[in-house]
């Protein structure tokens, strides 16, 4: 692609764990992300032009130097696996809010390694774009998982578990249903919430999680929506990261008498997320809002089709 051409990319914010799944199954949401623009420059690397808020003001609190930001470790890590030297200048627009549990680092990564991609003469297949998008997202969380760089790459329920990776398992959820995801004016530090979790647990812990891991994924390959239900909770890691989101509790319990079939943090909070059907997905979405503003937080609320779509190559000037 000749040099000057800007090229810009979108990648959607997501929900991680999705409850049941632990680092290995993430979900896209639709309506926030982040967009990342792209040109070829004569100086080698990767740079930082400078990093914006989706309304154009400079962001406040994120770093422009490329080995500091997930986006611009993203695309380096992208000429790598491509094996390509060349230079390259981004501008980064954030649109997911910082320490969310949105999968903030892995939209500016995701959105990073699509818009460099199209700058390349042959740009690689989209799998091959998901281990530089990685790379990016371990410097911000310190670990390789994928349950937010995945279903940002390619939209939807994705099952990714670090043992098959670079492999990502689209999983078809059951008809009719929705996500609603809130997001409360706090912040939780990805890295440090990881820190705190247990490195041992029972093998009675072990097998219950299993069972409703296993279970999840048959209710969606067999559109069961009572299995789905029955089998959308996490015994083990959100009840040692329930107690940094204050408004959780109440947040959950407004979802559960409004018809949800299961609510859980997103990630390693604060957001916080229900999965329903189609037709109570406003009422929800109300009812969690209602209850984090009584806890005393404001929110943000989204509501998306399981199928959201994933990162898209927006334009080309």
């Amino acid at each position: 692609m000749k040099k000057n051409t800007l090229v810009t990319a979108f990648a959607p914010a997501s929900i991680g764990n999705v409850g049941v799944g632990f680092d290995m199954l993430g979900l896209a949401i639709a309506g926030a992300g982040d967009k990342v623009s792209a040109r070829q420059v004569d100086k080698a690397g990767v740079t930082i032009k400078e990093v914006r808020g989706l309304d154009g003001e400079i962001h406040a609190e994120l770093s422009s130097r490329a080995d500091e930001n997930t986006a611009s470790i993203a695309a380096q890590a992208l000429l790598d696996e491509a094996g390509i030297e060349m230079g390259v200048e981004l501008v980064v627009y954030k649109g997911v809010p910082l320490q969310s549990g949105m999968g903030s680092s892995a939209a500016s990564a995701v959105a990073a390694v699509v818009a460099v991609n199209q700058l390349l003469d042959r740009p690689l297949p989209t799998e091959r774009l998901l281990a530089p998008a990685l790379q990016g997202e371990k410097f911000a969380s310190g670990g390789l998982h994928a349950d937010n760089v995945a279903p940002s790459l390619v939209g939807g329920l994705v099952l990714c578990p670090q043992v098959l990776l670079p492999q990502m398992i689209s999983v078809t959820p059951p008809k009719h249903v929705s996500s609603v995801l809130i997001h409360p004016e706090l912040q939780v530090n990805t890295a440090e919430s990881r820190g705190k979790l247990l490195t041992e647990y029972s093998i009675e812990q072990w097998l219950t999680q299993q069972g409703y891991l296993a279970g999840f994924i048959a209710a969606c390959e067999q559109n069961d929506v009572e299995l789905f239900a029955q089998c959308l909770r996490d015994t083990v890691i959100e009840p040692q990261r329930a107690a940094s989101v204050p408004c959780f509790a109440a947040v959950k319990a407004a979802a559960m008498r409004s018809k949800a079939y299961g609510c859980s943090l997103s990630g390693s909070g604060p957001s916080i997320f229900a999965i329903c059907a189609d037709a109570d997905a406003a009422a929800l979405a109300d009812a969690m809002s209602k209850a984090c503003s009584e806890a005393g937080f404001e929110c943000q609320a989204w509501v998306s089709n399981m199928d959201a779509p994933g990162a898209t190559f927006e334009t080309s000037t």
